[in-house]
């Protein structure tokens, strides 16, 4: 029998001597946690004191990495030659491994993506709002700022190019009417080469990686050469789609002194708790894409005396620490204010170049304050791309211009995230109020269970951080209950049921993939815990609920609410009248959108699961009956009905079904 071992931070022996291994030289560092999955890749030009860093009282870690450091058992290290090589290192490694704690960069829905899915045999192009850890070969491009003209623009490629339209096949044997008008190339019935439609797809890919420019170069001679072979109608579709891909970025002309030059600008707006981060992409002297990022700054360490500058300690710390998540006080300008934020803007376009292929890379990056380590980036972004890259600050002219344009719009959408910010803070303070809680709630959790007359019951668990939807916390649960079945519901067994799982800290047997590690206990404390679990519906539901978490001896522990739909009404576990609120409230308005979320999280997951069941057929339920010979069986019997009413003997006579299992297939229709 193995004994587990404490994290490092609880046993302080063992960490001073895995730190006392660690060389002061440059390198890269694994954190792993107990079941040895890498939770987060950094690099660092002395890595003992890198490391170190992690562990001290007195640093000020944000949220995400002191739950991180919670969880690290062991700390791996791979020494290298030169910062350059760390940073190389730590490129490849992050691709490889993707650490579940190597998120500089806030991923929510705020910003959304285009992704090709370069894993199936007919990429498929959509947008998305979250940007998955899937397939290796699949590509990402974004975050974009401008929703609607990235909408317009993959609505315009898909007129200018023949595309795969639909993630599944309209009819079985013959296309669908997109085929007919010249907007799919029949990819549903293989009409079109799986090398043809890719090369279709790496000229929508060029768009997206700003080589537009490149690909009208390309294209051109493709429809001189087409007319002169007398290819008309050849001709004449690639005329359209040059004169489509000519509109896309009409009007969004930049003026620079080189228009010839590809460039990437950059620019930041920060306060106390947020860095809003913009990135325009310039190619050919148009504007091609503006990219948006988000990041999380943590509580300001404490100025040094006048409170004019930080300690020389701190600087130092803050320049050689690379977190996930922003390690800096509010940026107001000046010295100061340039240092940090030439840090931030490091980080973000190293994870930013890490996640695009080489040719994507600019030949010229102007950012607005000077980058810390700008010669070592530089080093390795020219020899991805193979041709030299320049990082500069401009100071004047035409190229100051377009920074001072990329960090008005920074301060555009730090001002939208503010009033956000404000509105999320008065209702989380006004929630206090109308509960009665000491603080303002952190973390909300919100239940709520969907079903039709007890078939395919399932239940939601969804997160609000801060008054905003965490989507990584989201839970499905399917619900178990014997006695909840077709025809036979109960919502306060299935919210008894969810809550004791959640809190319980055991994985019973068959649960979903979803009742994750995070959810259990641990020694006692309840990781992750709930400042408010708010459950849909009213005093009965939150009766069964409070039953099952004073079974557990953690009603005392956990505070629980319900809201009532038709009134907006809240009830408190033991009061048989709701709270005297007023459902436009603030709090109250809070509520109901942790409820709403719950509810539409619940219904989704209610509507796949009774999709699936449809789709399922009776006979998938029969053991050894595999879906070749559920084929031989509906062919010769012609429908389930008829193969219900047949003997053993004629069933047997079916090709590849047996005596033994024509027998179980009579007994199963026979019980």
């Amino acid at each position: 029998m193995t004994t587990k071992t404490l994290p490092l931070i609880r046993d302080s022996e063992r960490l001073e001597s895995r730190l006392k291994e660690i060389p002061a030289v440059p390198g890269v560092y694994l954190m792993r946690d107990e079941s040895d999955r890498i939770l987060y890749i950094g690099k660092s030009k002395k890595l003992r004191n890198r490391v170190r860093s992690y562990f001290r009282e007195s640093q000020n870690l944000s949220h995400r990495i002191a739950m991180m450091v919670q969880q690290v058992r062991e700390i791996e290290f791979i020494a290298t030659d030169t910062e350059a090589e760390a940073l190389a290192l730590e490129a490849n490694l992050v691709k490889q491994h993707q650490p579940h704690f190597n998120v500089l960069l806030k991923d929510d829905k705020k910003y959304p993506y285009l992704c090709i899915t370069w894993s199936e045999e007919y990429p498929r192009i959509f947008i998305t709002r979250k940007r998955r850890a899937g397939n290796a070969k699949d590509r990402y491009y974004g975050p974009y700022v401008d929703t609607g003209a990235l909408r317009s623009t993959l609505h315009l490629i898909k007129r200018i190019f023949p595309l795969r339209q639909r993630p599944q096949p309209l009819f079985k044997d013959r296309p669908c009417l997109n085929y007919d008008i010249g907007r799919c190339v029949g990819v549903c019935q293989g009409l079109i080469s799986v090398e043809d439609y890719h090369k279709i797809i790496q000229k929508v890919a060029m768009i997206f990686q700003g080589r537009t420019q490149e690909l009208l170069d390309i294209l051109e001679p493709q429809m001189e050469e087409a007319a002169e072979n007398l290819n008309f109608e050849l001709a004449a579709r690639i005329r359209d789609q040059i004169n489509g891909l000519q509109s896309l970025n009409s009007g969004q002309k930049v003026s620079l002194p080189n228009d010839t030059v590809s460039r990437d600008a950059i620019a930041l707006a920060a306060d106390s708790q947020h860095a809003c981060i913009q990135l325009f992409q310039i190619r050919a002297g148009q504007l091609v894409g503006r990219l948006g990022f988000m990041a999380e700054i943590p509580p300001q360490p404490p100025l040094a005396k006048g409170g004019q500058e930080l300690s020389e300690s701190f600087l130092k710390e803050e320049q050689n620490l690379s977190q996930p998540s922003l390690t800096s006080p509010p940026y107001q300008g000046g010295e100061r204010g340039g240092v940090e934020a030439g840090a931030i803007l490091q980080r973000v376009l190293e994870e930013h170049y890490q996640n695009v292929e080489s040719v994507e890379i600019p030949s010229e990056i102007s950012v607005q304050y000077e980058l810390p380590e700008a010669e070592i980036l530089a080093d390795w972004l020219s020899n991805r791309k193979g041709r030299k890259v320049t990082i500069l600050t401009p100071q004047r002219q035409s190229k100051a211009e377009l920074i001072e344009m990329v960090e008005r719009n920074a301060e555009y959408e730090l001002a939208r995230m503010q009033r956000l910010s404000d509105r999320n803070s008065q209702a989380m303070q006004d929630l206090a109020e109308i509960l009665d809680l000491p603080e303002v709630p952190h973390r909300i959790e919100g239940y709520d269970i969907s079903h039709i007359q007890g078939s395919d019951a399932v239940a939601s668990r969804v997160v609000f951080i801060d008054g905003l939807p965490a989507n990584q916390h989201y839970r499905h649960y399917k619900i178990k209950n014997p006695e909840i079945k077709s025809g036979h519901s109960d919502d306060f067994a299935s919210l008894a049921e969810v809550l004791g799982r959640r809190f319980r800290g055991k994985k019973e047997e068959g649960s979903s993939a979803t009742d994750c590690v995070t959810d259990l206990t641990d020694r006692g404390n309840i990781v992750d815990k709930p400042d408010l679990i708010m459950i849909d519906g009213g005093k009965g539901q939150l009766s069964a609920v409070v039953a099952v978490l004073r079974e557990m001896n953690l009603l005392e522990e956990l505070r629980v609410v319900s809201l009532a739909k038709q009134r907006e009404e809240i009830f408190l576990p033991g009061e048989s009248l709701p709270l005297p609120t007023d459902a436009e409230q603030p709090g109250v308005q809070l509520l109901r959108r942790v409820r709403d979320e719950a509810h539409r999280f619940a219904v989704s997951f209610h509507r796949d699961q009774r999709s699936g069941r449809m789709k399922r057929s009776r006979l998938d339920e029969i053991s050894g009956l595999g879906h070749h010979r559920q084929k031989q069986l509906l062919a010769h019997f012609r429908s389930i009905d008829y193969l219900r009413l047949a003997t053993p003997e004629q069933l047997a006579e079916v090709s590849g079904i047996g005596p033994r299992l024509a027998q179980q297939i009579y007994d199963y229709f026979h019980p």
